[in-house]
């Protein structure tokens, strides 16, 4: 698939299973978000790959801020399966800079670029998956646990994987017309 299909054909999997990429295609995944658009060269990504092991620590800690947030019965069950969607997670920390002159936002902006690059080199390779967000990205415990500082941010989880679910070849193409204007 050359690039610009794959770019205008791109969705996410959300049902993944093993195998996750390793070896070759992995390294080809980190470089990708290695190569986001970075004003100043800062390199504000960390990339914490969570797999094997990983899974179930990330699941316990996952409960433990559902049960300190006091959630329900559900969201406590939610919360302990997340990590089981794929069998590789890569948690992307925007690492800010604060003695700079590039503002935190295009920091962070930078490693959600690095996100997105990383879910199409997955796609380049034959794997998928999903970058998901949410409240567990801003909960102190899970920043903590990802030696967040104050002005990093957790940009998002891309959970990884061999799709499950064969997609439909193309994508159609959303009226661009709402969306554009010319100044």
């Amino acid at each position: 698939m050359d690039a610009l299909d794959l770019l205008l054909n791109r969705r996410s999997a959300s049902r993944l299973a093993a195998p996750a990429p390793e070896g070759e295609a992995r390294q080809n995944i980190i470089n990708a978000g290695l190569r986001a658009p970075d004003h100043g060269a800062l390199q504000p990504w960390r990339f914490v790959m969570i797999e094997n092991q990983g899974l179930e620590r990330f699941s316990q800690l996952l409960q433990a801020a559902a049960k300190q947030d006091e959630m329900d019965e559900a969201a406590l069950e939610k919360a302990t399966k997340a990590p089981f969607r794929a069998p590789l997670i890569i948690t992307v920390v925007a690492h800010c800079t604060e003695e700079t002159k590039v503002p935190r936002w295009e920091q962070v902006v930078s490693a959600g670029c690095a996100v997105q690059a990383m879910q199409m080199a997955a796609l380049a390779q034959g794997f998928n998956g999903i970058w998901r967000t949410g409240a567990w990205t801003e909960h102190p415990l899970v920043r903590e646990a990802f030696g967040c500082r104050e002005q990093d941010e957790i940009v998002g989880f891309l959970y990884l994987g061999t799709p499950q679910l064969k997609a439909s070849t193309k994508v159609i193409a959303p009226d661009s017309t709402p969306f554009v204007s010319y100044f």
